[in-house]
């Protein structure tokens, strides 16, 4: 994660740089914020905290270096945009000289460059984002009721979708080709998926019966859980089953319309495309009920 971070940094600051030279102002203090919203306050926070909270000094020294790292090269690219609180915040962490405003600016550097890292790390982030309920729109750590590094808010999730309690965990098991990496995202899947206990296996393990498993997948893992671990089976077969009736009704009224000429040679293209599209979702939303519901028989 340490690597992941610096490495997300190392690659925003030229772009940055060619932004505000080239006075793209705007695109630039997007990149800056999208940064530290996204990835060092949503999840580098988060992944640390295990560490920082930890009985391990040196682990946690690290943490805190990095941290105050990042965070003092993120208050240099702001410093254009926010001189006042930048200077402020800068003048509280450890520093040398005396002003923040005559800092040499942030430099890319090739050191920092961790590319098989930052993989790494995103394929753990995704598998969390596709399990974990979904926080507010993108806060991992706030304790209301995000994603996915991708997994963003906007996408419903597996819990989120079930109305699983976030403090009810379940035995995960990710079956996967990437052993190795998701045999080292073990903690986080622990902590941030909510996990009681996580089975790495390969990608043969994904052959066995889903019978009782709630599953989601990312591109590189097919995650399951126990049902019975998560939810009350007979209310949550209940609700599904009136989901699924009402997609069903609702795809069955959108058929008509597609099937009526009037409809699809009069109205416009774009809202005929539109509703085909609708129809296209509703039934792969039906085919996943029907395949859910059939593992729960």
């Amino acid at each position: 994660e340490d690597k992941w971070i610096l490495s997300k940094l190392n690659r925003v600051i030229p772009e940055v740089t060619e932004n505000m030279e080239k006075f793209e102002l705007g695109v630039a203090a997007q990149k800056v914020y999208d940064f530290i919203w996204d990835d060092y306050c949503d999840w580098y926070i988060e992944l640390t905290k295990s560490r920082l909270q930890g009985e391990d000094a040196e682990a946690k020294v690290r943490a805190q270096q990095v941290l105050c790292y990042v965070l003092t090269d993120i208050l240099k690219l702001l410093h254009p945009f926010m001189p006042f609180l930048t200077e402020e915040i800068w003048q509280a962490l450890p520093h040398e000289g005396d002003y923040l405003m005559l800092q040499s600016w942030p430099e890319h550097h090739v050191e920092l460059d961790f590319p098989q890292e930052e993989k790494a790390m995103e394929l753990i982030m995704e598998a969390i984002g596709a399990v974990r309920t979904r926080r507010s729109d993108r806060r991992l750590g706030e304790s209301a009721a995000p994603l996915t590094g991708g997994a963003r808010g906007a996408v419903r999730t597996r819990r989120s979708e079930m109305n699983v309690p976030p403090s009810r965990k379940a035995r995960l098991t990710v079956a996967t080709l990437e052993q190795e990496v998701f045999t080292a995202g073990i903690p986080f899947l622990k902590r941030l998926a909510y996990g009681s206990e996580v089975t790495i296996t390969g990608m043969s393990g994904a052959q066995e019966s889903d019978k009782g498993m709630v599953t989601v997948l990312t591109h590189a893992a097919r995650i399951s859980m126990p049902m019975a671990e998560l939810v009350d089976l007979e209310k949550e077969k209940a609700r599904m089953e009136k989901e699924l009736g009402k997609s069903r009704a609702e795809l069955e009224k959108l058929q008509t319309k597609l099937g009526n000429p009037g409809f699809v040679n009069k109205a416009p293209a774009n809202v005929v495309q539109a509703e085909r599209e609708r129809a296209e979702k509703l039934a792969t939303l039906i085919a996943g009920l029907e395949e859910q519901l059939s593992s729960m028989a």
